[in-house]
């Protein structure tokens, strides 16, 4: 309604930050590395601002030399284009890359469907969905940071616990596929098109034909995302002849069989 006055507060979201706030946002900043020492400095969409470049440029470089003089490994995202590339590590909220990123990069999601936090009543995610997401990301050579909101007296709902010790069964069966894990020469196979996106609400619906690859410690590890129905899984990527193995397929076995 045009006729309304504009409210200060929310134009505030969209207004290019002042000094004195950057200011204070560089010394809270490295307040906290100080402080601290974290080993993870997660940034939202806000850094993107223009006015924000040289504060970023200084905080980095103070956040990272302080890493090195600890022999310390340390980790700092950004968003769609608010730092250069390799300068720190790319995070897509709630979305997906349609492809291999040579570049490190991390999807951040939550347990609920619709929140940050705990609200009463909640809606989750199901374990499948998000090992599903897990497995698609690091076939791309990402990593999954996942949100679980606790309650005010610090307790987890049991919903998001259940999905959360699902998950931990069936990494204690496939994790090797997944921690310290490299992409293969191509990410996976299936009829399924991800779509590259950010704040994609839409939970992708997988097949038994979508295969997702990772490799560890010279094994190749091919990932169903379905079980097939007729009990016989087919990887067309491994056909015989092709130039992405140095030599046939000697033996194939099951993990936690």
């Amino acid at each position: 309604d045009n006729s309304k006055e504009p409210d200060p507060n929310h134009l505030e979201r969209w207004l290019p930050p002042n000094k004195a706030f950057l200011d204070d946002w560089l010394a809270r900043s490295t307040e906290l590395v100080d402080k601290y020492n974290p080993d993870f400095m997660y940034f939202d969409w806000w850094i993107g601002q223009p006015a924000f470049r040289p504060y970023l440029k200084r905080f980095a470089a103070y956040y990272y030399d302080e890493a090195a003089r600890r022999h310390q490994g340390v980790v700092m995202t950004y968003k769609l284009e608010a730092m250069p590339a390799n300068t720190a590590v790319l995070d897509v909220e709630r979305g997906k890359l349609d492809n291999t990123r040579l570049l490190p990069w991390e999807t951040d999601t939550s347990v609920s469907i619709h929140s940050w936090g705990y609200v009463k009543d909640d809606e989750y995610r199901s374990s499948q969905s998000l090992i599903d997401e897990l497995v698609d990301v690091v076939s791309k050579n990402g990593n999954l940071l996942l949100n679980v909101g606790p309650k005010a007296d610090g307790t987890i709902p049991e919903q998001a616990r259940s999905v959360l010790l699902q998950i931990g069964a069936w990494l204690r069966v496939n994790g090797e596929a997944i921690y310290g894990s490299r992409p293969w020469f191509v990410y996976g196979e299936g009829p399924t098109v991800v779509k590259s996106s950010a704040k994609n609400s839409d939970l992708q619906q997988y097949t038994p034909a979508d295969i997702r690859f990772t490799t560890h410690n010279g094994a190749l590890y091919a990932i169903a995302l379905g079980w097939p129905a007729d009990g016989t899984l087919r990887i067309h990527s491994l056909w015989r002849g092709t130039p992405y193995l140095r030599g046939p397929v000697c033996s194939v076995r099951l993990l936690g069989s």
